[in-house]
Formats: C-alpha cells, structure tokens, sequence
C-alpha cells in the first residue's frame, strides 16, 4: 500500500551506532510506505580550504597530507553510506546513496529541499568527542531549521 503521507525519505547518516538505528527506522517506514529512500552522507570541507563555508581558491600546491586527508574522508562517508545501502538491500528497500561535502546541517536541510523529501530520519547522537564539538549537534540543527518533517530517532 503506497503511503500519500511518504514518497521520498532521506536517511543522513554519519555512521555512527545511533544513525545505524536511525537508518533501520527509515528503511522499514520506506519499505512499508513504498517510498523512495536516499542515503545522504555530509563529509566536512577541509577547514583551511574554505573560509566560514565558501570555498576559497586552493594554493597552487596542495599538499599530499592535504589530499590523503580528503580522500580519506570521501572513503569514509562512502563506506558508511554502503552500510545503509547494504541494510536496505536486506530489507528488500532499495537505497540511492548521495556524498555532499560542506556543514553536515546545513547540507541537509538544503538537499532536503530542493529534492522535495517528505521526511528526513536520522540519529539523535552522531560522533562523539571532538567532532561532536566541532560540528555541534546536526539533529538539533536539523530538527529546528528543516521545513520537511524529521524524524530524530534515540
């Protein structure tokens, strides 16, 4: 039975324990409302290569630390979009897997709305420790300033 309410859905997920839960409550609300379910990934900007969000020109030279770093960084939000990918599959729920780049909080809401999803899920504790920190909290964020409905799972 194909939900009015759900057509598309949006997992953001960082990896972490309580986006995997997340991510289990997404797929069964898109597996049970035949929605279209997306997994979205936010891997943050190299702070030293943009000023306050907007990328700024890259010196002549970057350095390889520099590069290896972004490229780690790429790996890691594929990877974790894999796993969900992975999850759904097991779910029988297809899952198109989508990598940004830049403030996870802001990434979201923004790709939310111009992908006109009817409903993001997501964990109410990302990573812990110094990216928590630094990035703040992407629910909270998300939760207060996204104009679609969010569902913030514990």
């Amino acid at each position: 039975m194909e939900s009015e309410l759900y057509k598309k859905i949006m997992i953001a997920t960082d990896g972490s324990e309580n986006a995997n839960k997340a991510a289990i409550s997404g797929i069964e609300i898109a597996r049970l409302a035949e929605a279209k379910l997306y997994a979205v990934n936010v891997m943050p900007m190299i702070p030293h290569l943009s000023y306050f969000g907007v990328p700024i020109e890259p010196p002549k030279k970057v350095s390889t630390d520099e590069v290896n770093f972004h490229k780690q960084l790429e790996q890691d939000g594929i990877n974790v979009l894999e796993i969900v990918k992975d999850m759904g599959s097991k779910a029988g729920v297809q899952v198109e897997t989508v990598l940004l780049e830049g403030h996870p909080g802001s990434e979201i809401i923004n790709f939310a709305e111009k992908n006109e999803f009817d409903l993001i899920v997501m964990g109410t504790l990302g990573r812990t420790g110094l990216d928590r920190v630094i990035v703040g909290s992407v629910a909270s964020d998300v939760g207060r300033h996204a104009k679609t409905r969010v569902m913030i799972v514990k």
